[in-house]
């Protein structure tokens, strides 16, 4: 690998990064059957929550300040060094906010719920078990952690149904009861299933902002990656340096590519367990979670081709990074979640994961 162009090491490099965070967004595959989505949905938050707010430090702020401050162009001793951090930070936060009132505007964050539905109802029309089918809607705090609006449909069709049943055989409660749904499924029912289905739009917008987020923090790691090995390329066309100056700078290129790679195992999870809890496949949960990490190998390759363009602006995208990914923490995140215990503990985990992972491999 050392032998290589400098292109094809980043590229090596960038794949291994790719590679790990696909690995990590895999073992959703390892949720065991039935386990409850809402306890789930709750603990994943809180995981994804502490992974970006450690990463958000840790991978990225800090880096950031210490290459402004390395740089020399903020002050002799560096002491404007959080000037272009600042700047990074709010841009990141604001291009989140202006992507979600794009989605609104564009309508996808109504999108259709009917997976969702699915998921929670066993059923392909929407049409919700009936208690013989031994399926039931826990509390509404349960219910509405999955991002279903389900107040609306307690008062209408939980009490339709206990009127249809002389007021036997259910009971409804917000603090821990459940609701079993009567058998005589009518047009009334069909019609806030439809209101159901379309409940889901809190859900998608926290789909597709977490999965931004997680984005748009590997771009500026890729770029790092890239700048790397770029700059062994540099370092070797300088007639001064020494064959020693050129494996000196490909371990510290090559041990960047390994840590951000085992920093994104976690990441990768991070994505793919709160869509699965929110009622998406699998495969599916999957497949977004190793999606965040493609743009790695694309933005470490232009990082090692543009590397003297791409070497100063570093601090700004990294800053970026971390404004965005804090902004959906306490934007998108948490405020979703119903069970403070559960998410804080997820949320520690994902935190002490993290930032293992980062002070140990820097």
């Amino acid at each position: 690998l050392r032998f290589v162009t400098p292109l094809a090491q980043t590229a090596l490099g960038t794949l291994l990064t790719w590679g790990l965070t696909a690995l990590g967004a895999g073992l959703v595959f390892l949720v065991p059957a039935g386990y409850s989505h809402a306890r789930l949905l709750n603990a994943s938050l809180g995981f994804a929550a502490g992974v970006m707010t450690a990463a958000s430090f840790w991978s990225l702020l800090d880096p950031a300040i210490d290459m402004a401050r390395g740089s020399g162009s903020y002050g002799a001793k560096g002491e404007f060094a959080w000037l272009p951090v600042a700047i990074g930070f709010g841009v990141g936060a604001a291009f989140v906010v202006g992507a979600d009132r794009l989605l609104t505007a564009l309508g996808v964050a109504g999108g259709d719920g009917d997976d969702l539905v699915k998921e929670l109802t066993g059923s392909a029309s929407g049409k919700p078990r009936s208690a013989s089918n031994n399926l039931l809607l826990d509390s509404a705090a349960d219910c509405n952690s999955v991002g279903v609006q389900l107040p609306e449909l307690l008062t209408v069709n939980a009490a339709a149904a206990l009127r249809r049943r002389g007021g036997g055989g259910a009971s409804s409660g917000r603090d821990g009861g459940s609701v079993e749904f009567a058998e005589d499924w009518n047009a009334e029912d069909e019609s806030q299933a439809k209101q159901f289905r379309h409940g889901g739009g809190p859900s998608w917008r926290r789909v597709l902002l977490l999965v931004l987020a997680i984005t748009v923090h590997n771009i500026p790691e890729g770029l790092a990656v890239g700048v790397s090995f770029g700059a062994i390329g540099a370092v070797s066309n300088n007639s001064s340096s020494s064959q020693e100056d050129n494996k000196g700078h490909f371990e510290a290129a090559r041990n960047l590519a390994i840590g951000i790679g085992i920093q994104n195992f976690p990441e990768g999870l991070a994505v793919s367990l709160p869509l699965h809890a929110s009622g998406m496949s699998p495969l599916k949960s999957f497949w977004w979670g190793q999606l965040s990490g493609m743009v790695e190998p694309i933005a470490g390759l232009l990082g090692c081709l543009l590397v003297s363009i791409a070497t100063p602006l570093l601090p700004y995208a990294l800053a970026f990074a971390a404004g965005a990914m804090i902004y959906v923490v306490f934007d998108a995140i948490v405020p979703e979640s119903t069970d403070s215990k559960l998410t804080s503990a997820g949320c520690i985990v994902g935190f002490i994961v993290m930032m293992v992972l980062d002070v140990g491999l820097s």
